[in-house]
């Protein structure tokens, strides 16, 4: 793999130079609001006057009328509206049922079934609502001259129904400056004396999916201690006033629905009356998650003392009571209704029970709940929205036969860690109920709790969720957004795809981010915010903050708590640790450089929405490794291991700093919202283990060659072909500086230094003068280094053939010190079918870019057949033998449930694709395993499964391996073949590619 900063420079090169006409051209559109603009139907203007202008600020009053029978949820996005103008302006909007007197600005909002005003215009053919008036959640926008007598234009905005009105509305307040996350994120609204827009009337589409929002979870360590002590410490917990903050968030983002917190730690969301009636009032549907059924949260309204045990099996009756209470008492407003039967608090079922025995007990639960559902709601069944989540044991359930009525919707997980687990197949997708997601920006569970930082990869978001639309799930998305806080891209990424999800592509999904901030803080840092995001992204895919202390949870019993170890990031092979340290600092100060140009009253919303994140996660990463090196600094009796020590603690306090800072924000207005003890068991957040040494006065000068383990090692072998340059490392074990000096062997042999004074270490780089060197396979050199009565020789050894001239390999996979490393993303062939097409994804993989091999809906392909699409790359050896061959892809589980393969002897239990080397035997790894199995809590916390596979080379030179397409949509990452040269590494070897 090539060093990260030099990718992203070559990255960003290519971007740059292709884009440039677009980006020049689109600017402004691309910058105002995130997401592709090219429909933006309101834009501020310098103009003012025109027919399709309309002044909202200024000289002239404006009114806003809607009428007093329309839903409240109108009445309640006026007043927002109002308000944000006059955030804008200074200046108040008239609010009202009616107009009075000579208006020159009016305003008209409302649903077209609910506004008489709206319904005249619309007789009189002056607006056209033809193509939205019974839709969901559509709008139409228009200014009209002279709508009604007294006034002379007006901005009419109707909507199919409550929330298209009040998306229509909020979409100007988003034209005019008003961030949705002007709250939560506290950004900045910019002040204009006039306020002039430009309208192009214009019809909303139907949202992409229909029901669209989040569920706040885990709220124990953020969003309950800030609602009790800070935001509302009259009750002391996430009551009606949070709720209406959280409503209006989502109102503005065009969401509509909401699973509340559901810890005990917290009151359940029907403990406090008002919540429902709040929620309505914002017209947000309410929702519950998989382990809570018709709107019941066991986990704290469940009294085991007054109702007996949770079990259906034995107090069915209970259960009942409680479920019939509920929707007797939420039936007047909208809501979701989950369908569920699991144990307390989102755990396995109580009861030891055999699986025939489960399908008949949940079977008998579905048609009990939908019995209390029919029995309160005055709607067929057919037509009162119901969610069935498959989450952990309930997908065997489902999977062993338990009858799902099919206007239930099948509400598919991912398996916490952002892979979706099933999607429906081809029968599924014909149910009336369709199909959604539950999907995971925030988890506390096995292998590991991320609940600090928002960090799941934008275009793994994007290529898991399109692909779960395209087989159906077109019906209920829901995030699982912790405690929003530190959550607020994801969440915003999420509903703006569920919301328009052909807005979005491979190529803009990971720029979306950097094209949101760019909106609130100014076009000319896009290419940073690019570049800042793209290495944060990059850095998290392939391994995520809170996992850097590398230790598994909930995995014993007898230490609960996480133990932390080294990192599998290696300081001593391919320069990875080293590489990832450097990456983060240069993150860090990019971020740093962004802040100090801000000014003042941006600065809050900054650190919110990207300095804390990108600051702490780099603090994570250099505190944990830094504390191994240290460790390792110990064991090999550095000096230098006193000033690691230092750096640890330095770093660890930084941490702490950090996270102080976030909580004094704007005079303490986010006191206890984040937190860096997040969970039950995790300990990443804690200093780590240090060692420590005595040093003697007195020390002895050692020497460790590049990509040695133990001091006695030799430098790796320099290659012609890569002309790289190694290093040779001296320390000192003691306290007073030693004096060395050094000299070559051969002529041929270059140092950066001869001579010196070691106190604690220092390289001397070594290279070769290719000029000079003589020919041949094996040639060699030392360097001699001496200090005092002591003296070392480290070994040269010089790969420099002649037989093969370097154009004539230039572009293969050359072996170089015993492998060869593959990027996917650079084959020399690929092989193609009407149903598969290779396609590049940028921002996703160890190397940055990977290979989709097909779309993922593709019919499956057979692996074994000779003419299957594939990927092919010519690379060449100067040994033969067995090799191992590792190939990194994404831990993708299958499709669906019944995929056809259509070819003999095959299973569908896991994924598969094939790999060879000419002709020679066909491997068939997976990239799928057992969820909670070890080989997939490895993968997920690597975002890679690394497969080896045994192939055979039958002579030295030029050669071609191939990847071969089994399941569609396979995204692969890397290839490493092993000839025996590999070191152990956590991202695998850099690219060998002949330039």
């Amino acid at each position: 793999m090539k060093p990260l900063k030099m990718f992203l420079e070559e990255k960003m090169n290519s971007r740059m130079s292709s884009r440039k006409a677009i980006l020049t051209g689109l600017a402004v559109l691309f910058f105002l609001l995130p997401g592709k603009l090219l429909h933006a139907q309101v834009t501020l203007t310098d103009r003012s006057s025109g027919d399709n202008v309309f002044q909202l600020g200024g000289a002239g009053a404006v009114q806003l009328c809607y009428d007093a029978g329309d839903a409240v949820t109108v009445a309640k996005t006026a007043g927002l509206f109002a308000e944000d103008v006059y955030k804008v302006t200074g200046q108040r909007i008239r609010l009202g049922t009616a107009f009075n007197g000579r208006v020159k600005n009016g305003i008209i909002v409302g649903t077209v079934s609910g506004n008489a005003l709206i319904r005249e215009l619309v007789r009189q053919g002056k607006i056209d609502v033809a193509k939205m008036e019974h839709g969901w959640e559509q709008y139409a926008v228009a200014v009209v001259k002279r709508p009604v007598r007294g006034v002379e234009k007006a901005l009419v905005i109707a909507g199919s129904d409550r929330r298209g009105a009040a998306y229509g509305l909020l979409s100007v307040s988003e034209a005019i400056g008003i961030s949705p996350w002007y709250w939560w994120a506290d950004v900045p609204v910019k002040e204009r004396r006039q306020l002039f827009i430009t309208v192009r009337p214009f019809v909303s589409k139907p949202p992409s999916v229909k029901y669209r929002g989040i569920f706040i979870n885990d709220e124990d360590w953020g969003l309950l201690p800030w609602a009790k002590h800070t935001f509302d410490p009259e009750l002391k917990d996430i009551g009606p006033k949070t709720y209406a903050r959280v409503f209006e968030l989502l109102l503005r983002l065009k969401a509509n629905y909401l699973c509340p917190a559901m810890h005990e730690a917290s009151g359940a969301f029907n403990k406090y009356p008002e919540n429902k009636r709040v929620a309505d009032s914002f017209g947000i549907v309410m929702g519950s998650v998989h382990p809570e059924p018709l709107l019941f949260n066991n986990a704290s309204e469940w009294d085991k003392k007054t109702m007996g045990e949770w079990n259906y099996q034995t107090n069915k009756q209970n259960i009942l009571k409680v479920l019939d209470k509920r929707v007797r008492e939420n039936s007047p407003y909208e809501n979701v209704y989950t369908i569920a039967l699991r144990g307390m608090h989102d755990k396995e079922m109580e009861g030891n029970y055999s699986m025939k025995e489960r399908v008949r007990l949940v079977g008998e639960a579905v048609k009990d709940q939908r019995a209390i559902l029919k029995r309160h709601i005055d709607k067929p069944l057919d037509e009162i929205p119901q969610a069935f989540t498959p989450y952990k044991e309930v997908l065997d359930i489902y999977r062993n036969g338990l009858e799902l009525p099919e206007d239930v919707t099948i509400v598919w997980p991912d398996d916490n860690y952002g892979y979706m687990k099933q999607l429906s197949n081809k029968e599924e997708q014909q149910r009336s109920g369709r199909s959604g997601v539950y999907y995971h920006a925030s988890y506390l569970g096995s292998p590991h709790d991320y609940l600090w930082l928002s960090s799941t990869p934008p275009n793994l978001m994007y290529e898991e969720l399109s692909k779960a639309y395209k087989t159906g799930a077109d019906r209920l998305w829901l995030l699982n957004a912790g405690d929003i806080k530190s959550c607020e891209a994801p969440v915003t990424q999420f509903l703006a795809m569920a919301y328009r999800i052909d807005d979005f592509n491979f190529e803009t999904a990971p720029l979306f981010r950097a094209r949101w901030l760019s909106g609130i803080y100014g076009a000319r840092y896009f290419e940073t915010f690019k570049a800042i995001t793209t290495i944060y992204d990059r850095l998290a895919f392939s391994r995520k903050p809170e996992f850097m202390g590398w230790g598994y949870e909930w995995n014993v019993n007898k230490y609960p708590r996480e133990r932390p170890a080294d990192t599998e990031f290696s300081f001593d092979h391919y320069r990875e640790a080293e590489d990832r340290m450097e990456t983060c600092k240069r993150m860090e100060a990019m971020a740093a450089e962004v802040w100090t140009r801000l000014p003042e009253g941006q600065k809050a919303s900054f650190f919110q929405l990207l300095y804390y994140p990108v600051k702490g996660a780099g603090l994570m990463n250099r505190m944990w490794l830094t504390a191994q090196l240290q460790r390792q600094y110990v064991a090999e009796e550095r000096a230098a291991s006193s000033d690691l020590r230092r750096e640890t603690g330095r770093l660890y306090d930084s941490l702490r700093l950090l996270t102080g800072t976030y909580n004094t924000l704007l005079n303490g207005k986010w006191n206890r919202i984040m937190s860096l003890r997040q969970g039950i068991t995790a300990s990443y957040f804690e200093k780590p283990r240090l060692d420590s040494i005595l040093l003697p006065a007195k020390g002895v000068l050692k020497i460790k060659p590049e990509g040695a383990i133990a001091s006695g090692s030799d430098l790796p072998t320099f290659s012609r072909f890569f002309k790289k340059t190694h290093f040779i490392e001296l320390y000192n074990t003691g306290r007073k500086p030693l004096q060395w000096s050094a000299k070559t062997g051969a002529p041929w042999i270059r140092l950066s230094t001869t001579r010196g004074s070691v106190h604690r270490q220092e390289r001397v780089q070594v290279s070769v003068d290719w000029d000079r060197v003589p020919a041949g396979t094996g040639v060699q050199g030392f360097v001699e280094i001496r200090s005092g009565n002591e003296h070392r020789t480290v070994a040269v050894s010089v790969w420099n053939p002649q037989q093969w001239a370097a154009d004539s390999l230039k572009g293969l996979f050359l072996e170089y010190n015993g492998i060869v490393s593959i990027p996917a993303a650079q084959y020399h062939r690929k092989v193609e079918n009407g149903a598969i097409r290779m396609q590049q994804v940028d921002d996703l993989g160890y190397e940055g870019r990977s290979v989709m091999m097909g779309d993922p809906v593709a019919p499956m392909q057979d692996p074994k057949r000779s003419d299957a699409p594939n990927l092919q790359y010519d690379f060449y050896t100067f040994g033969r033998g067995r090799v191992k061959v590792y190939t990194y892809v994404l831990p993708l589980f299958p499709l669906s449930s019944n995929r056809d393969f259509g070819f003999h002897e095959s299973s569908n239990a896991q994924t598969k694709y094939g790999i060879s080397i000419d002709d020679g035997a066909v491997a068939y790894p997976s990239s799928s395993a057992s969820e909670y199995s070890q080989r997939w809590s490895e993968n997920v916390q690597r975002n890679a499964a690394v497969n080896e596979s045994m192939l055979y080379i039958d002579k030295p030179g030029k050669h071609t391996l191939k990847i071969i397409c089994g399941d569609p949509g396979m995204v692969v990452q890397k290839v490493v073949i092993d000839l025996g040269g590999m070191k152990f590494s956590y991202l695998g070897p850099p690219s060998t590619r002949i330039p």
